[in-house]
């Protein structure tokens, strides 16, 4: 048996309507993809942040 807790109650997903089943796994799915995306922008951060540093370097010294 497979539970979900909203809002600090917990409940058998098997007991659930199917509607309410599938509003649960879409905010499984959409909590996922906001993951995936958090871990891409750190990634295209710590790019940003390696590129400033070749900038910097490339530039003039006075």
């Amino acid at each position: 048996m497979s539970h979900v807790t909203i809002d600090g109650r917990q409940f058998d997903l098997d007991g659930l309507s199917d509607e309410a089943r599938q509003q649960a796994a879409n905010i499984q799915v959409i909590d996922q993809e906001m993951a995936r995306l958090k871990t891409q922008m750190l990634i295209y951060q710590t790019a940003r942040n390696a590129f400033a540093v070749a900038l910097q370097q490339a530039l003039p010294k006075e």
